[in-house]
């Protein structure tokens, strides 16, 4: 079985081919609006705040945007989690960056019809249509700051996704069969697979619960989780932050053991 997240632009109507893969395969749905609203319940933050935080990088009085990085910190750690029994399909912004090129992860580019992206906004959104191109224009680069912002890459780079599909001229039907039959063939869990995405879940917890702690200076803590065992690693500077981070880490479901690593930078 598998994880597929199909990335698209908004307004992409991806909807109906991740149905079709839903149907076929059997697999759960996740969209990008259901993500968010289990990462804000989760973490007790607020819709408002969270939507913020991966819609658009920090403004010019946000500085280096932290605040903003926790919550996408509290979103990553939520996919992780909708994704650890497997057998998911979900569309939404940057799916494919949250979890990262596991073995069976299927990472799925879906490039729209940009006639019918336009004909869903004048529809939806009652624009015109030159209004309606502005607005897909502003919404694509936007969205194409922020995956820079937080992931350091371009969002149509080629490297960070296993299968590209044009809608423009492949039908629904036939690129959930290319999806599913790519899924089957060459993206199945492996132990050592699904160990990198237990890693994944557990590691992304623990950080999520530094970022959101106010009182540690998290962007100079390192955290790293393999089997089980957490590594947080910093410099003399921050051994104090260190030792509050180790406390909330030894708190999160699943961790056996905590070790830190201080360097001298």
């Amino acid at each position: 079985m598998a994880i597929i997240t199909i990335s698209r632009g908004v307004y992409a109507g991806v909807e109906t081919l991740a149905e079709l893969l839903v149907e076929g395969l059997g697999y759960r749905l996740y969209t990008r609006e259901q993500l968010l609203v289990d990462a804000a319940k989760h973490y007790g933050a607020s819709q408002s705040q969270v939507e913020s935080a991966v819609e658009n990088k920090p403004g010019f009085l946000e500085g280096r945007g932290m605040r903003k990085l926790h919550y996408i910190y509290c979103v990553q750690a939520t996919m992780a989690r909708a994704a650890q029994a497997d057998d998911l399909v979900y569309h939404g912004q940057a799916g494919h960056l949250l979890l990262g090129p596991m073995p069976h992860h299927l990472r799925v580019r879906a490039a729209a019809n940009m006639q019918f992206r336009i004909a869903m906004v004048m529809e939806q959104c009652n624009l015109s249509r030159q209004k309606a191109v502005d607005y897909l224009k502003q919404a694509d680069a936007a969205r194409n700051r922020w995956i820079k912002w937080v992931h350091g890459v371009e969002a149509d780079d080629i490297r960070t996704y296993d299968l590209v599909v044009n809608l423009e001229r492949v039908s629904f039907a036939t690129a959930a069969a290319i999806i599913a039959e790519t899924s089957r063939r060459e993206f199945q869990t492996t132990p050592e697979s699904q160990q990198m995405l237990d890693d994944l879940v557990i590691g992304s917890e623990v950080r999520a619960r530094i970022g959101l702690d106010r009182d540690i200076a998290d962007d100079k803590i390192g955290i790293d989780a393999s089997k089980a065992v957490i590594t947080i690693s910093a410099n003399v500077r921050s051994l104090a932050d260190v030792q509050k981070a180790k406390e909330l880490a030894s708190q999160v479901p699943g961790v056996k053991q905590v070790e830190t690593e201080i360097g001298t930078a």
